[in-house]
């Protein structure tokens, strides 16, 4: 998923998505930052400013940073929703976190892969609420587009003890 939003950065400001691949994330968060101060692709900026703070498990900072990249006029993807969302359950804001994943669900880009891993979420968001009716009929659901899924399988065996 980070995948996705580097490779599209590479294509707006190439030299500071060495950074992040490199692992360099102060480096990169600080280069991003330089651009957003010159105003020069900021809504991509800030997509990088919240990839570097992920992956330092800084999920308030990454969140925000994906959120004023969505302010900044960033492409609305299902990547940078799936990501906020992620950014949400690291922080324990599972009802938020649903309303990014159903936003990503509807994004025009999001493709099998990452609908497979939105909708998976949601069913974690659920039982973090501990909704756990919701979270069975989503799993069901999800049981039912991919069928041969282990962990959501191990998933509906817990469900069945709530």
């Amino acid at each position: 998923m980070r995948r996705c939003i580097i490779d599209s950065l590479r294509q707006s400001i190439p030299k500071r998505v060495e950074y992040l691949e490199d692992g360099k994330y102060d480096q990169a968060i600080e280069q991003f930052e330089q651009a957003v101060d010159k105003k020069k692709n900021v809504g991509d900026a800030y997509r990088g400013i919240g990839i570097a703070k992920w992956e330092k498990k800084d999920y308030k900072g990454a969140r925000k940073a994906f959120k004023k990249a969505l302010e900044n006029d960033a492409e609305k993807t299902g990547t940078i929703y799936n990501m906020i969302g992620n950014c949400d359950l690291k922080l324990g804001k599972a009802k938020e976190a649903l309303n990014y994943y159903n936003l990503g669900l509807a994004q025009e880009d999001s493709g099998k892969k990452m609908k497979k891993e939105m909708q998976y979420n949601i069913i974690v968001a659920y039982e973090q609420m501990e909704d756990w009716e919701s979270a069975k009929v989503k799993l069901e659901e999800y049981l039912e587009n991919y069928p041969n899924d282990k962990s959501a399988k191990k998933e509906a065996e817990f469900l069945k003890t709530r």
